[in-house]
């Protein structure tokens, strides 16, 4: 028999062991490899190319939603599965654009993540019981966290969205220049197309716009994008399962 082999992407390490844990109790699933964040899962699955990415939406670095459009435009053949807190239509669409095959809430049961990484391998589309796909389609960072359309996020190009997270972080131009690979000119270039397509000028303003567009999340604790690190300390393997943010 064939495995499905499963790439996990997740900041937390419990969250990923607990995944592995219940996937490769399965004979039919393999877990080929662990990212801690979305530049590192695009990456590995450059070079492990394995049939489904279990990816979580929140994280440090690079975004899922980011990391998901960059991994079904480099290796086609992965399917990426969402895995995220929130149910809002709005977090799914964007998720859809990203070119994702499923999304699977975090209050799922453990037989709905078998089923998702599944069926997305067969290539079908699947989402959590109880919500509904979204019948439009719109850029990856169209809405705003309010649910307002936002005109100006969708037209930043995919490098911009990325130096957009890292600032937005707290990353210096050479902390952000060093995470992409690229020189400290090139990212202050990329800041001022920033700030001239956004109209905003300052760190601040970039950050607040951030969070409003989805880029990163609300700041819970210490620098924006970072989870409570006592939170990481919160999960229980069971049929259902939950982690507490």
């Amino acid at each position: 028999m064939k495995q499905i082999t499963v790439l996990l992407a997740d900041d937390r390490t419990i969250m990923r062991e607990a995944c592995r844990q219940m996937l490769e109790g399965e004979a039919d699933l393999c877990v080929v490899g662990e990212a801690q964040d979305g530049r590192q899962a695009v990456e590995m699955v450059k070079r492990l190319h394995p049939d489904v990415v279990v990816m979580d939406i929140a994280m440090p670095h690079l975004n899922g939603l980011e990391a998901s459009h960059q991994v079904t435009k480099a290796v086609p053949t992965t399917k990426v599965l969402i895995l995220s807190a929130q149910s809002e239509n709005v977090d799914i669409t964007k998720a859809m654009e990203a070119g994702v095959a499923g999304y699977l809430t975090k209050h799922s049961s453990v037989h709905d993540l078998y089923r998702a990484v599944r069926e997305v391998h067969r290539g079908k589309m699947f989402f959590s019981p109880g919500i509904c796909r979204p019948r439009h389609r719109l850029h990856p960072q169209a809405f705003g966290r309010t649910g307002m359309i936002n005109h100006r996020a969708a037209e930043l190009t995919s490098r911009q969205r990325e130096v957009l997270q890292l600032v937005a972080e707290g990353n210096a131009n050479k902390q952000t220049a060093a995470e992409l690979g690229i020189s400290v000119k090139t990212v202050e270039k990329h800041r001022e197309r920033l700030g001239a397509k956004l109209d905003i000028h300052d760190t601040a303003g970039l950050t607040r716009y951030a969070v409003g567009a989805g880029v990163i999340d609300v700041p819970l604790f210490g620098k924006p994008g970072i989870r409570n690190p006592e939170s990481r300390a919160s999960h229980r393997r069971s049929r259902r399962w939950e982690i507490i943010f």
